[in-house]
Order: C-alpha cells, then structure tokens, then sequence
C-alpha cells in the first residue's frame, strides 16, 4: 500500500514542510484525504476527479501554499478570455411518450468542463431524462455526451464526453462557496437563449437562500445574484474574480428582473464524485415531512402537552409508512405558514428527546442506511414505540419537476414571491 506521505507528493508534486502554519494544517489535511484514496474503491479516473474536487474546493496552489491573490486581480475581459474556453453549449433530445403532441423537444443549457478527462457539469434538469446529449465546444467542435449522474434535488448533473486526440480541453476549478459574501462581485458564463458564452456581471445578493420547489426536508441553501441570468444559462458556471466557480447557475425568480439562483460549488463538489460512481446521490430513507411542536402551535391546534415532531406527510412504502407511522389529514395556515394537523408525533429518536432545533438535527443525523431505528411517538392518545429499518431513498415524483423538459414557472405563494422558473 502506498504511503500518506507518498499520496501527497503524488497530489502537489512537493515534498512535506512544516516551514509555514497554512501548508501544516493543509498538509494534514491532505495526509487523511491520501488516507481515503488508498481506500476508495473505484478506477483511477475517479480518484483523480476526487482529488480534483478536493483539491478545488480548498484553492490553494502550490507554490510555496499560497493562496492565488495574483488571479484575483485580473479585468473581467482577461477572466472571460481564460475561463469562458472552459464552458460548453449542452443539447438534450427528449421525448414525452405521454403526450399526442409536442412530444420531442430541443433544450439547450450550458456546461462547464471539470476534469481533462472530459467531465463536464451541469444542471440536472437540463439533461434529465434525455434520449440523447451532445456538448459543443468553444472551438465549435460537437461531440456526444454520456451521463454519468443526476440528482434532481440539487439539480446537479455530471456528463462526460470523449477526451480529444490532440490537445488537452479547459478545465474550471470549483471555489470556496463559503467564503462569498454579498456585495462580492461575480460573473456567469453561459449560452443564453441560445447566445454562446455569453458574460454578465453583477454581485452576490443574498447568500442561504431555501427556495420552496424542491422536497422541503433536503433543500439546501442557495445563492442569490443580480447578475443577468435567462434561458440557456442554466447549468453554466458562477465565477468570483479569481476566476473560480463558487456557483452553478439554476434558476430565476419568476416574477422579477435580476433575481436568480445558483447551487454552491461547495455543495455541488460534495456529490460530484458519488455522481459519476454511483449515478445519483445516495440519500438515507425515513419517509415524513412535518414541523417541530412550537409553543404557538400548541395553542392554536389544541396539541396534547407534548414536545415533539408533528407529522404532516407520510411517503407510501417509505420505512415510516411501512412502520404504521400516520401523517395528518386537515390543512392549517398559522400566518404564512401552511401545515396539516392531525398526523402522529415522534417524541423520540433513539432515545433523544425532540424538544427544540439541535435536538432533531441530532435525532435526524442518526438516520444512516441499513441501521435499526427505534422511535416513540404519539399515536392516537398513546405512546407507542416503533422500530424501523433505513433504507435507500428512491426518487420521488415531487423531486423531479413538472417537466424536465420544458421552461416553467413553479407554483409557489399566493403573492408569488418564491415563484422560481428553471433554467434551459
């Protein structure tokens, strides 16, 4: 078995120092990080698409570990000249076999290469579901594309095309998404309407954006930018002045001008290498979706004195379901917010009491695949204790959009402020 230390040279191409405070903390990191490769089962490529992702989100470079202030101060004319050959104009044929008409449809959204080894990532709702995919490239050559992975949840998708016999292709780096602040200036690059790499400016608005149209219980925060973003753009990198991706474009607020969405690289290098291994995200499955017990909802709903997790949906066949575990059956609104009442309530989760916000985020990380939950809930005037195994989570009909085919607007709030359209 090759040594840590070894992986490390193989990772920088330096030998270990402990001369500067940066390079020994990143120099440990990257002794566990050589730690896991000699134990990730999987080809060569992958490890290298690993270490890319690791390496990317850190932003270092490597000489003398410093960090690439020398980049940050380019023009954006000179980022756009040395990051747009990077970003590619992505096709997908689909084909609705439950429509009479309309049945075949051309969507064009945009890309950017990761990895020399020609993957190339995207948005999963540009390529979801498509009968074929094909990539053109800034020299205006067109090859077919394979998709390795989707998730439609976050809306991330890796695609890979064939490395070229001559030359080697541009490749972007992901950055640090959480060092964005708002106000920090960026640019996105994409095929707009059509438009190839096309560039436009703007500022990070707002940072942990939750939108409403993806399953409630695994959204993740978003990016918020005023940065033009249309049709097409979706899939195409969000770009900080150093030239790295701190965002993949995905959406825009349906209803307003220069209010759009980008997923955090840091999220998207997360599940860029389980993508393209396993083809999906590998989620754990309990199956509910409700609201911790408040105070104000206590009152308001006539709730039993009980503290816990209110039950509001229930997945079919889900390990909750399977259990016997009931969701509620009469909608409520308390101000804006909407809830059914009604449903079972899960006092416990191995024994941890779900009182307050950190004590279910520790009951709900205890949810892994293949492990026996035990659970206390409140069921019709009783307390009762259930067991239920995790399973895998299937995908659901909700986490796919009305059409992955076709630019839409979600339906959201009545004043139409989280309305969201996605991106092709």
């Amino acid at each position: 078995m090759t040594s840590s230390k070894n992986n490390i040279k193989v990772l920088t191409g330096l030998p270990a120092s402990k001369n500067h405070p940066t390079q020994l903390i990143t120099q440990s990191l990257l002794i566990r990080f050589g730690e896991i490769l000699t134990t990730f089962k999987t080809s060569a490529n992958l490890k290298k698409l690993l270490a890319i992702v690791f390496m990317s989100i850190f932003n270092l470079h490597f000489s003398g570990v410093v960090f690439a202030v020398e980049d940050c101060k380019q023009s954006i004319p000179d980022l756009y000249l040395n990051k747009s050959p990077a970003v590619v104009q992505i096709s997908a044929l689909t084909i609705n076999p439950y429509r009479a008409d309309d049945r075949i449809n051309l969507v064009t959204g945009s890309g950017f290469i990761i990895d020399s080894q020609g993957f190339i990532m995207t948005n999963s709702h540009v390529v979801f579901g498509a009968q074929s995919l094909s990539v053109t490239l800034n020299d205006g050559t067109k090859l077919s594309a394979k998709l390795r992975g989707a998730d439609p949840i976050f809306d991330l998708a890796i695609l890979q095309i064939p490395i070229p016999g001559k030359g080697k292709l541009p490749t972007l780096a992901l950055g640090n998404s959480d060092d964005i602040r708002p106000g920090d200036e960026v640019v996105i690059i994409g095929n707009p309407m059509g438009l190839d790499r096309t560039i436009t400016s703007g500022i990070v608005s707002a940072i942990n954006r939750v939108l409403n149209n993806r399953p409630r219980m695994l959204s993740l925060p978003m990016i918020q930018t005023d940065a033009p973003i249309n049709r097409g753009n979706s899939g195409g990198p969000m770009l900080n002045r150093c030239g790295e991706v701190v965002g993949i474009t995905s959406e825009i607020l349906g209803d307003a001008q220069n209010i759009g969405f980008a997923i955090p690289s840091n999220l998207a290098g997360s599940v860029a290498v389980e993508l393209v291994d396993k083809g999906h995200v590998i989620r754990p499955w309990l199956g509910i979706d409700g609201n911790l017990i408040s105070t104000g909802m206590k009152s308001i709903l006539v709730l039993p004195a009980v503290e816990g997790f209110l039950v509001e949906a229930v997945e079919p066949y889900s390990p909750a379901g399977l259990a016997g575990i009931v969701g509620g059956q009469t909608p409520v609104k308390i101000g804006t917010q909407s809830m059914i009442s009604g449903g079972d309530i899960i006092l416990e989760i191995n024994d941890i009491k779900l009182k307050d916000i950190d004590s279910l985020i520790r009951g709900f990380d205890l949810i892994r695949i293949g492990i026996t939950l035990r659970l206390k809930i409140f069921h019709e005037g009783k307390i009762l204790t259930k067991e239920l195994k995790i399973t895998e989570r299937p995908l659901q009909p909700g986490d796919v959009p009305e059409s992955s085919q076709y630019f839409s607007v979600q339906k959201g709030q009545e004043n139409g402020i989280n309305k969201t359209s996605k991106l092709q």
